[in-house]
This record gives C-alpha cells, structure tokens and sequence, in this order.
C-alpha cells in the first residue's frame, strides 16, 4: 500500500518493503553464519592496506621500524602463512565444539553457539589481517616498502594472538554442561523479559477462556509449514485495526505448521490479504528462542536428560542443570501466564490474540523427563522434591501451587515404583539441594 502511494506521488516505480517474515529469516540467518562476519574482515583489510599505502609517504615511522624488501617480504609472507594456520586451527575447535555438543549436550544448543560474537571476531581478525599483510606483500617494490604498513600488520598479528587466547579461554570454560545451563538460561530470562515489557505496557493481556466473535469467519492457511518461529505482534493488530477485525494466530511460538494447516482466523467482513497476515510469521527448519522462552527450558532438559542417559550416567550434571531450572521457573512463576494472550488496540477493543503457555505447561516441560529418566538415580528425585518444595515456599501465586503439588505426587510415585526398600525409599524421598551431601531433613 504504502508502496502504491509513493508511485502515484512521484511517478517512479518504488520497490515493496521486505514481508516482516523475510527480515526476521534474513536477520536468523545473518546472526548464525560464521561466513558473513569474516568476509567483512577481508574487505577491509584490503581498504586499510590500500589507506597505510597511501599514508606511508606521509606518516614518517620511526628508523627501527624501517625495513629492507627482503625482509619487509619475509615478514608478511609468515604472516600470510600464519593467519591461514591459525584460521584451520579454528576451525578445528568448532568441529570438536560441534563433537562435543551433539555427543554429550544438546544438539539444539549449536543454534547459540553459532551466534558467539567473539569466535567471529577472531574469525574477522584472523581474515582481516591476511587480507592486508596479503596486500601489503603485492605493494612492496624494489624501491618502495610500506613500512607503515608492515609495522600495522606485527600488530595485528600480536592482536589476533590475544582473541584467540580468549577464544581457547572461553570456550574450555563454557563447553562445561554447567556454563552451557548458565548461557541458555539468560537466553530464555532476555525473552521473557520483553514479553513482560509488552505485557507491563497495557496492550497484551490474558484471555483463559476466549469466546469467538459474532460475524464471518475468515481461515487462511499456512503457505509452506516449518516451525513457526516468531511473529509481528504490534504489526498484526494493526493490521487488524486497518481492516477492522479480530486476527487469530492458531498455533503457538514453537508449533511445527504443516502446509495447508490453518494458521490465522480472522473474524471480521473485510479480512486483510492472506499474504500481509503470513509475511507477519516466520517459519523455519527448527524453533529459535527468540520468542519461545520453552525452547530455552526445552534445551536445559535435554542436557539433564543426555547426563542420565546409561551411556553419559552423569547425574550430577543432571543436579547442576536443574539449579538453573528451578531460577528460570520462579522467574515464570511470577507472571501472568494463560493459555492465550490478547492484544488491544487503544480503544481497549481486541485485536490479536495468540495462544500461550501456561504455568503447568513449563513446569510439566521442565520436571517430568528428569524425574521419568532420573528417579533411578538417588540424587535426582531428592533435588527435583527440594525444587518442588521451593516454588511452593516461594510465594508464588496460589492458582500455581496446585501444579506444583501435582508433580509432588507424581514424584512421590516415581520413587516409590523404583525403590521397594523402606530406608532407601525414604532417603529417595528426602529434599536435598545438593542431591546428596546438601543436608537432610524431615519431609515436607
């Protein structure tokens, strides 16, 4: 529309705006590559080389940073040699990361490995720094030597040195399970915290029992499927306020759609165009956690679940994952959740409303396979009851405690359907922070 206006005002045909959709994949996409990153590192190092050639005349160096052809060659040819060592060494690592995450984490946790800033930077610098000694290398003649230039490329050097001992520094310390259970964690707290901005602004609020609106009713089906990923909440109640109508997103912020699935109701006379409503939904091979804080806590189970499988039988992993579990559901414990979310426009009158998760939702996600695959294992059903009993003494809203007494129970029939013995069944049965060695007391 906005593109028609420009062409009647001006005459020129003016290109459409890229769908919502398309951005987000693009931004997905740019976020993720290892590739773009580092080939902007070669483009401007061969623009900084091409800028200290043409400085060097003007900038006079120092007589011990002065140097011979011959030796001016010799330095940038080992620096050219040593950029690509170092560049293979790299990628070395990322394949015993990627080894790593898929035997012994979660496979779903490479989608935030790929998006560490400071492995692409190391990537860009190590590129950066060939590209200009590479420069540097073809600018040297029988009498001329960029001695700026060589001097810039030893520091570059000395700088790509330094972010790759943080490179090692990093990523020794955070391919732990525990350090791993820490990044995701934030990861899903930073998507709960905007849709709590959302909800704390007035325009997005709970709606348990939705009733249908009076008038027709308008299907519009899902275009490709995939997984839906994200969407334009504050773009499709205004679309919906445009057109005069209620927008109904079918499926939640994780949901595989499959092609031909409903994905938007609309209930109005006039329902906006199909293709505005599906621009306004990204779709993907696989869910992101950009907007779903579940896939977060679907990640931390899947490391706990890896270290009880009988070929990791790492249970105190287990235990160390489930202390950032329990934080990630106290921080949903105190928000309004509900099965679906209504947006409004400033009239009050609702104009979006997507279905949600609610609070048995995420505690049903985050504490049934750890007590199905780990009640064998003394340690977990001891720190799963410390958990449950946390978040009943927590001051949670009452509406919650009755999920959380519910898997109380559930645990108590766990335990008792693996431990027969009396005194083991009791020990099972004991809250313990630490799983074992925390501290014993009376049951709850």
């Amino acid at each position: 529309m906005e593109a028609r206006t420009a062409r009647r005002k001006t005459g020129r045909r003016v290109p459409a705006p890229l769908p919502w959709a398309r951005v987000f994949a693009l931004r997905q996409y740019a976020i993720a590559s290892l590739w773009i990153v580092p080939l902007l590192g070669i483009v401007l190092g061969s623009l900084l080389a091409e800028a200290a050639v043409a400085l060097d005349g003007a900038v006079r160096v120092p007589q011990q940073w002065r140097y011979s052809p011959s030796t001016a060659s010799s330095v940038l040819s080992s620096i050219v040699g040593a950029m690509v060592a170092l560049l293979g060494f790299v990628v070395t690592i990322g394949i015993l990361v990627v080894q790593q995450a898929t035997g012994t984490l979660s496979p779903r946790y490479m989608r935030l490995w790929y998006r560490d800033r400071l492995q692409k930077a190391v990537l860009a610098t190590f590129t950066g720094t060939f590209s200009f000694a590479f420069s540097m290398l073809r600018s040297i003649e029988a009498d001329f030597v960029p001695d700026l230039g060589v001097t810039l490329a030893g520091a570059a050097v000395a700088v790509s040195l330094v972010l790759l001992l943080m490179y090692l520094n990093r990523f020794i310390h955070n391919l732990r399970p525990v350090a791993i259970a820490a990044l995701v964690t934030r990861a899903g707290r930073r998507v709960v915290h905007q849709g709590a901005l959302l909800a704390a602004s007035g325009a997005l609020g709970p709606s348990d029992a939705p009733r249908a609106p009076e008038g027709p009713l308008t299907r519009v089906p899902c275009p490709t499927g995939g997984a839906l990923q994200g969407f334009a909440p504050q773009r499709l109640a205004a679309l919906a306020e445009r057109y005069d109508c209620l927008v109904v997103l079918t499926h939640p912020v994780g949901d595989f759609v499959p092609p031909g699935a409903t994905l938007f109701e609309v209930h109005g006379a006039t329902p906006p165009p199909p293709r505005e409503l599906t621009g306004l939904v990204a779709l993907g091979v696989e869910r992101t956690i950009e907007q779903d804080p579940a896939f977060a806590l679907r990640i931390l189970v899947d490391i706990a679940v890896r270290a009880l499988s009988p070929a990791v039988n790492d249970p105190t992993t287990a235990v160390q994952v489930l202390n950032h579990i329990e934080g990630f559901l106290h921080t949903l414990g105190r928000l309004e959740l509900s099965g679906h979310h209504t947006l409004r426009d400033v009239g009050g009158v609702p104009r979006l409303r997507v279905p949600g998760r609610s609070w048995e939702d995420f505690l049903q996600l985050a504490v049934t396979e750890i007590r199905e695959y780990g009640a064998g294992s003394l340690q977990v059903p001891r720190r799963l009851r410390a958990l449950l009993d946390g978040l009943l003494a927590a001051g949670l809203p009452r509406r919650h405690l009755g999920a959380v007494r519910t898997e109380l129970r559930l645990l108590d029939a766990a335990v008792e359907a693996r431990y027969p013995d009396p005194a083991r069944r009791a020990s099972a049965l004991t809250a313990d922070r630490q799983g074992i060695g925390g501290g014993t007391g009376a049951r709850a």
